[in-house]
This record gives structure tokens, sequence and C-alpha cells, in this order.
């Protein structure tokens, strides 16, 4: 798929078809997810990206404050953007607790209210500074968005195959979904930024290169990010399947290949 402008790729995300409606939510056999093991390695790794998905909220308020937000087609995509992560964290909730792994039902204010106040300064000065470098960051917000998008989407598929839970691979399955037309809309927009400027272009390789980090880091404690990374990642067959989808997106987005 190639788009020529924003316009059309959002013309294009929004003839997607939400996967995870009220129909399909109401058809996973919820009461079915005890029938099945699930492997306690794997509670810290759902509760971490229920957490990150949760969290998508406080990066789409702070985003709005820069021109990147306020630009009307990223703007009117992170809107339904947002409801949708939102969605996915509660369905990873929803799967705990039906596994049995209780959780409180202030969750989601109690993960916004973890966040560090360290953390929320540090995006308080990036905005600022974001906002002095004005739309030419635009290209980097959309690359460092689609690098987490697609990062996030290899790391449920590989809890697809390693949990090889059949409800929880429904739910996955949807989620990945929705997540690969987010991947898209970033990628798209991305690459269609980045051919507007070599500065642009220069500026995402220098700050994807020495400061990009897994999707939740800093937000979330470090340990717990390593946890699940080491988790879903560790030996040959985790870290080639990242790599190969890596090379796979960014040849589709030759402006940040240094």
């Amino acid at each position: 798929m190639s788009f020529e402008t924003k316009r059309e790729v959002l013309n294009w995300y929004e003839r997607q078809p939400r996967t995870l409606t009220e129909k399909f939510i109401s058809k996973i056999n919820w009461n079915e997810i005890k029938n099945y093991p699930l492997d306690k390695r794997f509670i810290p790794v759902l509760l971490y990206m229920r957490d990150v998905e949760t969290l998508t909220d406080v990066y789409y308020k702070e985003l709005r404050r820069t021109p990147t937000g306020k630009d009307p087609i990223i703007s009117r995509f992170m809107e339904r953007w947002s409801v949708e992560e939102q969605t996915h964290g509660e369905l990873l909730n929803r799967f705990l607790n039906e596994a049995g792994i209780s959780t409180d039902e202030k969750w989601q204010s109690q993960v916004i209210g973890s966040v560090s106040t360290g953390y929320t300064v540090t995006n308080r000065l990036i905005t600022t500074l974001t906002n002095l470098v004005g739309k030419r960051f635009t290209a980097t917000h959309m690359a460092f968005g689609a690098i987490h998008e697609m990062s996030t989407t290899q790391g449920y598929r590989r809890l697809v195959d390693l949990a090889k839970h059949p409800v929880l691979s429904e739910i996955l399955r949807g989620i990945i979904r929705e997540e690969s037309a987010h991947t898209t809309f970033y990628r798209s927009v991305a690459r269609i930024e980045l051919q507007k400027s070599e500065i642009s272009q220069k500026l995402s390789r220098f700050l994807i290169k020495h400061f990009w980090t897994p999707v939740g880091s800093g937000a979330k404690p470090r340990h717990e990010s390593g946890y699940t990374i080491a988790t879903l990642f560790s030996g040959d067959e985790g870290l080639s399947g990242l790599t190969r989808m890596f090379r796979r997106e960014f040849r589709r987005c030759p402006d940040l290949q240094a």
C-alpha cells in the first residue's frame, strides 16, 4: 500500500472496520478461560501489556499539546486509536479476571497514577522542545509510533505462540488486527512526512538511534519491561522474528535507513 497524502492514509484507516466490536467481545468464550492452563510466567507479561495499552491515554493527552497532535488528520486518527487501545487494555484485564487473577476495580486510575513524577516531567520537557522544532518533528513522532506499534504487535504474536491458550489467542488476534492498522497509519504518515525534509530524516534517525526504548519503558519500571522482553523474545527464534519484522517494515520507509 502506498499513499501520497495524509488524507489518503486517514481515509484508508477509517474504512477499516473495528475488529473488537461489542458483537466480537460478546462471542468470546469467557466461561471457558479457566478450562485451559495459563503458565504463571505470562501473568506479569499480560499485566504489563494491559498497563501499556492503558497508558496510551497519557501519551495521547501529551501529544495533543504538540504540532503533531494538533494536525487535524493525525488528531482524528488518534481519537479512534485511543479508544481502541483502551479497549485492548480492558480485554486483557477481563481475561486475567476470568483466569482467576483478581485486579482492583480502579486498576486503570491506579496504572495512570503509578507513573513517576520524573517520567511526567521528562515528557513535558520533550513536549516543550517539540513545540520549538514545530511540524518538522511530526515525522519523528510518527516513526516512533510505527516502531512501538510494530514491536507491540510482534509481542502479541509471540504470546499467542508461547501461551497456546485458545481463548487468549482469540482475543490477541483481534487486538493484533487493530494494532496492524495502527502500524500502517503511523508508518505511512511517517514516510510522507520524512519525504518533506532532509532535516526531518536526520532528526528522526538520530533520535531513534540514541533515544528509542521499548514501548512502556519509563512509564513502567525497567524490571517489568525487561521481564516482558526476556519472556517473549529470549532465544534465537524470538529475536530473529523480531529482527525480520523490523527489516521488512523499514524497507517500506527507506528514509529512516541510515
